[in-house]
């Protein structure tokens, strides 16, 4: 069986490319068919394990979802990891490859493509049709040579394009017709038409807009998508998102305080606490402080541990927390959140940065030795207040020392996980994903006297897909982009 293609690429990063493809994936699904999504490159810190013991971005797990497919390292093979100082981590085929700075990544492209090329073929040999995702913006033409995310790709593998514009930034007309001005008339050519996401309003007053724009550009007008309130209900992987307005929450029992460092990375570990109505997640950036009246702070994971301490320490979120614990506060640390939470990190290698150490927070007893063995497992376990867990490791290094004896959790063989402070209010895990089992997030509330969970989040993400599928399938005809695919 060798599937169908066709590829969505966008006008600029977060024009809806991801959820697009997964309300298709989701939406073609239910005609029967069989789906694959697909990423030449991503980048993002926002990752996910994959069923073959790998990582791929957090996006294209959630078009697996969709997809109802188990996630798969082809789906994603080249996976880039922001970090400080060495610019990012290459991952291929969901294993790291090494680290590149922008610049020197150029040069290396070309020596992933056949790695790309493989996994697509894997997915078309197993697919009905494979739903490929672009990267960024198809109109980088100063990225355009040895490309492998948008066009380059698209050319190599000969696969149709659409194009797809966002109109809640502005400017949507310009920039689907300046696309099609400034790339090279063969990349044009696989353009076969152009969707409209976003759009707020009657959709009639917008009708000559989207003839203008095929008109200029010779491209088929393929469909006009409303905004969909309900996409911040799903996992998001770019950070942008957790910049976006949220709804008030008047009943809200439990607030949480997030400081939003740079290299911040699996931050869909909040987005189950964000939906519960009993919970306050705030997120703050440099530039103000964390709220004295929060129950809990939570350090998220990083992708660069040492530097995102440092700019913690320049934010002077160390002195907020310190006050937050003298108020009698709990902290929680996650993966790389964990590790600041030591009394030292150290990073003899250079694997994230610079080699050397640094001093910890100190707030719990433990020592942290950044490695080169990445842990990228699934995982369950009960925490040591008996609520049971399952989630998953993916982390660089090892955390030793005394409050080690009084572990977080304990996994399903036994062994120990994380550390709690003597007094109880510090704890920290290495485990992702946590909050999205009901049963621990429940757990966390009932700490708190905030009340019980009132959220299936398994069950909202996949009542949000269907609803996603149903929205776009409602706005763009399925049967002309199954034609226009090859």
């Amino acid at each position: 069986m060798t599937a169908r293609a066709l590829m969505f690429q966008g006008t600029g990063s977060d024009v809806g490319k991801s959820l697009i493809v997964a309300g298709l994936a989701r939406a073609f699904v239910k005609r029967g068919l069989t789906v694959r999504p697909f990423k030449p490159q991503n980048m993002s810190n926002n990752a996910a394990v994959t069923a073959d013991g790998g990582e791929i971005g957090r996006a294209q797990a959630l078009q697996a979802r969709a997809a109802r497919a188990a996630p798969s390292v082809h789906m994603n093979p080249v996976l880039l990891k922001p970090q400080s100082e060495i610019g990012a981590q290459i991952v291929v085929q969901g294993r790291v490859y090494g680290a590149s700075k922008a610049a020197e990544y150029q040069a290396v492209k070309p020596k992933l493509l056949p790695a790309v090329l493989d996994s697509f073929a894997r997915l078309k040999a197993e697919a009905d049709i494979v739903l490929v995702e672009g990267a960024g913006s198809a109109s980088e033409i100063n990225l355009r040579r040895n490309d492998i995310a948008n066009m380059g790709f698209a050319r190599a593998a000969d696969v149709p394009v659409v194009l797809i514009g966002d109109i809640d930034r502005g400017g949507v007309i310009a920039s689907l017709v300046g696309t099609k001005a400034v790339i090279e008339p063969a990349d044009a050519a696989l353009v076969r038409g152009f969707v409209v996401n976003k759009f707020r309003g009657d959709p009639a007053l917008f009708a000559e807009g989207m003839a203008v724009i095929a008109r200029h550009t010779g491209w088929e007008a393929l469909g006009l998508i409303p905004f969909f309130p309900a996409a911040r209900l799903l996992p998001a992987e770019d950070a942008l998102a957790l910049d976006g307005a949220r709804p008030k929450k008047p009943q809200a029992r439990l607030r949480i305080a997030v400081p939003v460092l740079p290299h911040i990375a699996n931050f869909d570990d909040l987005d189950p606490l964000d939906a519960e109505p009993a919970i306050d997640l705030v997120r703050v950036r440099k530039g103000a402080a964390l709220p004295g009246d929060a129950d809990l702070i939570i350090l998220p994971g990083s992708k660069a541990t040492i530097a995102d301490l440092a700019a913690l320490r320049d934010a002077g979120f160390d002195i907020d927390i310190v006050a937050h614990l003298r108020r009698g506060g709990a902290v929680l640390g996650l993966c790389g959140g964990y590790q600041m939470l030591g009394r030292v990190i150290r990073d003899p290698a250079g694997f994230e940065g610079p080699p050397g150490a640094c001093d910890g927070l100190g707030l719990l007893d433990v020592e942290t030795t950044l490695s080169d063995e990445k842990r990228l497992e699934p995982v369950q376990g009960t925490s040591a207040d008996g609520a049971p867990f399952s989630g998953y490791e993916m982390h660089m290094g090892v955390t030793e020392g005394p409050d080690r004896a009084r572990p977080f959790a304990q996994f399903a063989d036994g062994s120990p996980e994380g550390a709690v402070s003597a007094d109880g209010q510090v704890v920290g895990t290495y485990v992702h994903g946590l909050f999205a089992d009901d049963r621990q997030r429940a757990a966390w509330l009932a700490r708190f006297a905030a009340g019980g969970t009132s959220v299936a989040y398994e069950t909202q993400v996949e009542d949000t897909l269907d609803r996603l599928a149903e929205h776009i399938a409602r706005h763009v005809d399925l049967d002309r982009l199954l034609t226009l695919a090859r």
